[in-house]
């Protein structure tokens, strides 16, 4: 157990032991500080940037614990009427990270399964893909303006960033952390505002701030992990 223990801290190097914990610290202050909406959400959130720094090294266990934040944020998100959030999570990401999973696991680098084949897609394949994103976020507006949900804007712009997302991410492409980074920011403004009427979520503000750190460093870390497979191959 000790050994298996002292592999898998030797495995991230130390910047990466420093931002997770940074990030896990910020996220728990965060709770203790406002008094985040229950023991729930500070798990959600703590699963959530953990599964970040291992999907960083293009480890498949990030996309396990994806699968796992995915059906829980999206029971917190109905709890504040973003519909968007929860049908997004619980509906999209959570499909597609299973899906992604699976064709991670099916597309290792080297031996192992610790790290996944990285490729770089095409400018057609990356026009093609934003495409897709359009008529789905069109969809989903009528959807989510039916249920009501609440900042309809920024929920839908989420759904448009969560999409490019969670297909780039299929794609084993650097560009998926780019396409988080962004639905960080979304969801920063979003729950934001819903800190603005309750405090008990500026912990979920928090976290997804936490989030954009980590997936800017993942797109850095992914171009960096291409270039070596790319000059090993």
């Amino acid at each position: 157990m000790k050994a298996k223990l002292k592999t898998l801290i030797s495995y991230f190097t130390a910047f990466e032991k420093a931002l997770w914990f940074t990030s896990v610290l910020l996220i728990t202050l965060s709770f203790i500080l406002f008094k985040g909406a229950g023991s729930l959400s500070l798990v959600t959130s703590l699963l959530g940037v953990t599964s970040l720094i291992f999907c960083a090294k293009g480890n498949p266990i990030g996309q396990a614990l994806i699968i796992v934040f995915s059906l829980l944020y999206g029971i917190i998100s109905n709890t504040f009427s973003y519909y968007g959030e929860m049908i997004t999570y619980a509906g999209m990401t959570l499909p597609m990270a299973v899906v992604s999973l699976v064709v991670w696991l099916k597309n290792p680098y080297g031996s192992g399964h610790s790290q996944v084949v990285i490729r770089k897609t095409t400018v057609l394949e990356n026009t093609l893909i934003l495409l897709v994103c359009v008529p789905v976020t069109a969809v989903f507006y009528f959807i989510l303006k039916y249920l009501n949900t609440a900042n309809i804007i920024p929920s839908t712009i989420s759904i448009a960033t969560s999409a490019a997302a969670v297909i780039f991410t299929s794609r084993r492409s650097a560009l998926y952390a780019l396409a988080y980074a962004l639905n960080d920011i979304v969801l920063v403004v979003l729950w934001l505002l819903a800190s603005l009427e309750n405090s008990t979520y500026v912990p979920i503000t928090t976290c997804f701030a936490v989030f954009l750190a980590n997936d800017i460093y993942a797109f850095i870390s992914w171009n960096k992990l291409f270039r070596v497979q790319l000059a090993k191959s």
